[in-house]
């Protein structure tokens, strides 16, 4: 037998009633009755509540210990009385009358409460992380994002995809971020790079005849963190495919995703099938190309408005002779909305760096006209036309801004954000997935006034290869796409380009002649000359998906280990300073 013990804390029930047991965990909970004390004892499984009279040998030492002491328990299985049954927990019908305990492990002051699941600050949090793991919630998190990484090797291998792990220590490639550098020992002066993502080894498993890849792989970028983004590394569900088109990606994707969300959560998703969005629409519609669909709030283009001789409102008609496009937003029946509704949305935007958001209500209270403090500005058919524009119907009320067409869809963003909160239009319990598509393969570096990449170099460009005018880069769409939910991207993926030749021209007109190409890339490179297969993937971000699932806002809540804002371990204090011996190893000098 087990010299710690015969049960766990969630496994005894009044089927065991008068069984003698023997049970460990960490103390939870006390509660002093006088004659009797209540411990709740806590392990990874559950809370078993465990008592002691006053007049057994052990009860002033029991009494004693603090909260977060582990300890071992002897006693006999008891039912409870009915009025104190607490259907909480598993093991709520019996408790555990203590003949003797043992202390295992003693504790020190407890930096912050275990068995309270209220906010903390985050730089004790991250240093004493082993306590704050004890804590239910983010417990039952981490348990979560390891059901969901099982469910989804089991799944994955249902659909015939083999898992292969792929190196950490790689080349350097410019992929978007900043490199983790290693330096290598055996040959001074040179760096390893650890990956920002396995990508070009996922497309060298598809040259080597594989079919169907997938990993869990982990991923190193030195970034600034973000809510939804951990500074230093992440995970994520690396997929890649032969002898597929997007569609083909998509089914794989969409099937996975429907059936983790329907497994680890009661929410709804919206539609099983995800609607496909292009980058330009979604740009217009919500200005941003990670559009929260469970928003019903659309951004119309009213520029055509504004060069009507019978529309008067003089500062967006200059703006637009200058350049500015004007973009609007429609709620729908809120005319009976007080005013204040109205100036605080106005004064939200001008405390956000705006100039405002003007806005007036469709109004036919003794004539049509708009009824707001720029509506005499517009004449009864500009209004209607605008209606006609935005779908928008008598009561309902427009929000407008007028800028350059870039700032004015990031702003828009988050006012259409804003106001749907303001108006409480969100229904919390539901999933929004969709697919962002043709995205344009080269963009315009507003520093630079360079061309540069969009999303992903090594993606195929739309359309026939033999017509396509790599005179007019900006005009190219690429095979790429993204995955979205409520908000939060969970994945870029994109059909590769697996023709040498095109991705040379492709590399130029980013500024990459043929011979830089071959040094940054040279394993991939060399590979696609040996006959390659059409292929594409995408990588879904596991720490993503797991805070959808456990309705958590910030990624931290269901990482294991994280770092803090600056990157820093607080609980191992890495980065660390290393010794002069390990530098002169490394053939490297430190400058502060």
């Amino acid at each position: 037998m087990n010299k710690y013990r015969t049960h766990t804390c969630n496994e005894l029930n009044k089927s065991f009633n008068n069984k003698d047991v023997m049970l460990s965990g960490w103390v939870n909970k006390k509660r002093d009755h006088g004659n009797l004390l209540f411990i709740d004892l806590r392990d990874h499984y559950g809370v078993t509540q465990c008592v002691i009279e006053k007049g057994n040998s052990s009860f002033y030492e029991i009494e004693k210990i603090p909260l977060e002491t582990v300890i071992k328990v002897l006693g006999k299985v008891i039912e409870r009385k009915k009025d104190s049954i607490n259907l909480d927990i598993s093991t709520g019908e019996i408790e555990i009358s203590i003949s003797s305990f043992e202390v295992l492990g003693k504790t020190k002051e407890l930096p912050l409460p275990v068995f309270s699941d209220q906010e903390y600050a985050e730089e004790v949090r991250l240093k004493y992380r082993f306590l704050d793991l004890r804590r239910k919630k983010i417990h039952q998190n981490i348990i979560l994002r390891s059901k969901v990484i099982s469910f989804i090797r089991s799944e994955m291998s249902k659909y015939g995809f083999l898992e292969f792990q792929t190196p950490i220590l790689t080349s350097s490639s410019p992929e978007g971020a900043r490199d983790f550098l290693v330096p290598s020992r055996l040959n001074p002066g040179k760096f390893y790079a650890l990956p920002q993502a396995p990508q070009q080894f996922k497309q060298l498993i598809m040259v080597s005849g594989f079919d169907k890849y997938f990993q869990i792989a982990p991923c190193f970028r030195d970034e600034d963190a973000r809510s939804d983004r951990s500074p230093g590394e992440f995970y994520q569900l690396d997929i890649e495919m032969s002898f597929v088109e997007q569609e083909d990606v998509f089914d794989v994707v969409e099937k996975l995703l429907n059936n983790i969300f329907k497994k680890f959560s009661k929410n709804k998703i919206i539609s099983e099938k995800f609607p496909k969005i292009t980058y330009a629409e979604a740009m217009l519609k919500y200005g941003t190309d990670k559009p929260d669909l469970r928003n019903p709030l659309l951004i119309h283009d009213l520029t055509k408005i504004f060069h009507r001789e019978d529309v008067k409102f003089e500062i967006f008609k200059k703006l637009v002779k200058s350049g500015s496009v004007v973009r609007a937003i429609v709620t729908k029946k809120t005319k009976d909305r007080p005013r204040s509704f109205f100036d605080n949305i106005d004064k939200w935007a001008k405390d956000n760096g705006a100039s405002g958001l003007a806005y007036f209500t469709f109004s036919n209270d003794n004539g049509f006209k708009g009824k707001g403090p720029v509506g005499k500005f517009f004449s009864e058919d500009s209004l209607k036309e605008i209606m006609k524009i935005t779908s928008a119907e008598e009561g309902d009320s427009i929000f407008f801004s007028c800028g350059k067409k870039n700032e004015l869809e990031n702003f828009l963003s988050i006012a259409r954000d804003k106001i749907c909160k303001n108006l409480n239009l969100i229904d919390e319990n539901k999933f929004a997935f969709c697919w962002i598509v043709d995205y344009p393969m080269y963009e315009l570096d507003e520093t630079t006034k360079k061309i540069k990449f969009s999303h992903n170099p090594f993606s195929m460009p739309q359309g026939d290869l033999k017509t396509i005018d790599f005179t007019k880069p900006l005009n190219i769409k690429a095979y790429q796409y993204d995955i979205v939910c409520n908000g939060i991207e969970l994945s870029s993926g994109a059909i590769r380009n697996h023709i040498p030749d095109l991705m040379y021209k492709l590399f130029k007109i980013a500024g990459y002649e043929k011979n830089i190409v071959d040094e940054k890339f040279s394993g991939m490179i060399n590979a696609l000359n040996y006959g390659a297969p059409p292929h594409g993937g995408i990588a879904p971000g596991i720490d993503r998906i797991v805070m959808l699932l456990a309705n958590e806002k910030n990624i931290r809540e269901v990482t294991m280990f994280p770092m803090n804002q600056n990157a820093q371990d607080l609980m191992m204090n890495s980065p660390s300073e290393v010794t002069p011996e390990q530098l002169k190893e490394l053939n490297l000098i430190v400058k502060k």
